[in-house]
C-alpha cells in the first residue's frame, strides 16, 4: 500500500469550508493499535462543534475529525491479538489529531469490535456514537425501568432514533419531539407518543416523565425541568444544556451530562442487537470524503432523519 492517503485536514476553526481535502501520510498503528482501512465516518453534530471551535480545548490544530469509524484491518501493531488483517470491524476513536475522515486511521484495539453480519460495513460507520451515547444515557445514568415514561428531543436525529428503540426495548413508555414529517418513522421504531415541536410546546402535551434525554439543549433544557416528575432526571447531551446540576436540585430534580465513552465490549452488546433485529440503525445519506464540507452543511441545518457517513 501507498505511504500517502487523501484526508480531511483541518488547520482553523470556523465553517464547513475549513474541511479541505487534501493528501497526507498514513498512519502507523502503534501499539494495541490497528491500522484500518476506512469504509464509513460516521458525521455527527459534535463533530460541527469542534470543527468551529466550540471546545478548542479538545482540539489542537491540525487535525483530521471524526469519531465513528468502520473498516477493514489493515495491519496490526504490538500486542494486538484481537483482531487480524482482514477482519472488518467497527468502533470509536476519542478526540485526536487523528480522525476517522481519513482514507485510513490507527485505532486502538480495545475500542473496536467485529461489524455486525447484516449491516453493509459503511453504515456500520454510523453506529458506534449514537449508540454509546444512548446506552450510556439510558442504561447507565438512568437505569430506566419497565414502566418509565421517557422523554427523548430529537427523536429522529441520529442518537434519538437510537434511543428510542433501546428505551423501548427497556420497558419504557417511549414519548419523542420530532417534526410531524418524521412520525411514522419513530412509530416503526417504537415510540408511543410523538409530540410536533413545531407546532406544540412539548411542556403542553406531555404528562410528567421519569427521564428527559434532552439532544437540543440551550433552551429545551430549563423546559425540560418543567415536565419532570419529583425526583426525575435530565440527561443532556449538547455543548449547550441550558440548564446544570443547581437549578435541577433546587427544584428536586436531577441533572446529568453524557459522554460516550469507546468500548468494544458495550459494542459486541450493539451488534448482538442489531443482528437480532432488535435495533436499527437508519442513514439519511452517504457522501463522499470529498464532501465533507456539504456534509456538515447538512448536519448543521438539523433536519436529517438518521445519520450522516462520509465513505473514501
Amino acid at each position: 500500500m501507498s505511504a500517502r492517503m487523501h484526508a480531511i485536514v483541518q488547520s482553523a476553526f470556523g465553517g464547513p469550508e475549513v474541511l479541505v481535502h487534501t493528501e497526507t501520510d498514513v498512519p502507523e498503528p502503534g501499539p494495541g493499535e490497528v491500522l484500518l482501512r476506512v469504509a464509513g465516518a460516521g458525521v455527527n453534530p459534535g463533530d460541527a462543534v469542534l470543527r468551529a471551535g466550540g471546545v478548542p480545548g479538545l482540539v489542537t490544530l491540525p487535525w483530521t475529525p471524526g469519531n465513528d469509524v468502520s473498516g477493514v484491518v489493515e495491519r496490526v501493531g504490538e500486542g494486538v491479538t484481537r483482531f487480524a488483517p482482514g477482519d472488518e470491524v467497527y468502533g470509536m476513536l476519542a478526540v485526536t489529531g487523528r480522525g476517522a475522515y481519513a482514507e485510513f486511521t490507527a485505532v486502538p484495539a480495545d475500542a473496536l469490535a467485529a461489524a455486525p453480519k447484516n449491516l453493509d460495513l459503511v453504515h456500520a460507520g454510523a453506529v458506534p456514537l449514537v449508540a454509546f451515547t444512548a446506552w450510556q444515557a439510558l442504561t447507565v445514568l438512568a437505569r430506566v425501568r419497565p414502566g418509565d415514561r421517557v422523554l427523548i428531543h430529537a427523536a429522529a436525529g441520529g442518537v434519538g432514533h437510537v434511543a428510542v428503540q433501546l428505551a423501548k426495548e427497556l420497558g419504557a413508555h417511549v414519548i419523542g419531539t420530532a417534526r410531524a414529517a418524521n412520525h411514522d418513522f419513530l412509530r416503526k421504531l417504537g415510540a408511543d407518543e410523538l409530540i410536533d415541536y413545531t407546532a406544540t410546546d412539548f411542556r403542553t402535551a406531555v404528562a410528567p416523565v421519569d427521564v428527559v434525554l434532552d439532544l437540543v439543549g440551550g433552551a429545551y433544557g430549563p423546559r425540560s425541568l418543567d415536565v419532570l416528575r419529583p425526583g426525575g432526571l435530565l440527561i443532556g447531551a449538547s455543548i449547550d444544556p441550558g440548564t446544570d446540576e443547581q437549578q435541577a436540585a433546587t427544584r428536586g430534580l436531577r441533572y446529568v451530562w453524557v459522554t460516550a465513552e469507546p468500548s468494544g465490549e458495550v459494542l459486541e452488546q450493539i451488534t448482538d442487537r442489531i443482528e437480532a433485529g432488535r435495533l436499527q440503525i437508519t442513514v439519511d445519506r452517504v457522501y463522499p470524503l470529498t464532501e465533507a464540507t456539504a456534509a456538515h452543511h447538512a448536519i448543521e441545518e438539523k433536519r436529517t432523519t438518521g445519520k450522516i457517513i462520509l465513505a473514501p
